[in-house]
């Protein structure tokens, strides 16, 4: 079994095809789906999306594009959201984005610090978004670390190295997308490469970035199998086998 680990089920993209969606995906082998919010104002659209099949979840957050067009949310509205409903299992997904900078970077580091409170505090994770912000990142990782544990995700990597190596060492997750499929990421395959088995997800972040043989597509979960095949092979691995440790650390992060 497969799991998607991040994908966008509440956008317009798949309105009118989603019950399609989600029956290719468990074709393909996808067992389970965890579908993420973007926005606040609009949690409830994404949780209803999830509550429509008993194989999805969802999460609460925040982001960073919308971290200043948003209104801004405490950790105790967080707190209150993901522990009062069973659908919601993480925060997120929030962080930095350095290369649109959308939100100004205060504004994105003083969210991105609000769900990392709520996730210490609820003990459910966090699903982190960076680019192009490596050094702040890993900054904000490690300062929050020493203020006490908390636990989560680095979705749709595709940053350097040195922060895959600094996450896993604070006890994080890597998960990989589409985007290692991709003709010109040599660099991020050989990261992924050095990525323990026990800290690998693998994910579409659909409706976007749909991997090789599939690029050029709407994405969906289905895809995530294309994704999954490319990692395997990165770590010698058939993909039946790698299903096996992805779909265990997946459950094990979101344990609620």
């Amino acid at each position: 079994m497969l799991v998607d680990s991040h994908c966008h089920l509440d956008f317009h993209d798949f309105q009118d095809d989603l019950e399609g969606v989600v029956s290719r995906a468990r074709e393909a082998g996808v067992g389970h789906f965890l579908t993420i919010c973007t926005h606040i104002t609009k949690f409830e659209q994404v949780r209803a999306v999830a509550a429509r099949f008993d194989d999805m979840h969802c999460t609460v957050g925040i982001h960073p594009h919308e971290a200043e067009t948003e209104p801004e949310i405490d950790k105790a509205r967080l707190i209150d959201i993901a522990t009062n409903d069973a659908k919601v299992v993480a925060f997120g997904e929030t962080g930095l984005d350095f290369f649109y900078d959308h939100s100004p970077r205060e504004v994105q580091e003083r969210q991105f610090r609000t769900h990392i409170h709520a996730s210490r505090e609820a003990g459910l994770p966090i699903v982190i978004h960076t680019r192009n912000a490596d050094p702040e990142m890993s900054r904000i990782l490690e300062n929050e670390m020493a203020a006490g544990a908390f636990t989560g995700v680095i979705h749709c990597f595709s940053s350097g190295p040195e922060l895959a190596e600094k996450a896993v060492d604070l006890g994080l997750y890597i998960s990989l997308s589409g985007i290692v499929t991709f003709k010109k990421a040599e660099e991020l395959r050989e990261t992924a490469k050095r990525v323990p088995l026990d800290r690998i997800l693998v994910e579409t972040d659909s409706p976007y970035l749909a991997p090789v043989p599939k690029r050029g597509k709407r994405n969906e979960p289905a895809f995530v199998a294309h994704t999954a095949a490319c990692v395997a092979e990165l770590h010698g691995l058939s993909l039946d086998v790698l299903a096996t440790p992805t779909t265990e650390n997946f459950f094990r992060l979101f344990s609620k």
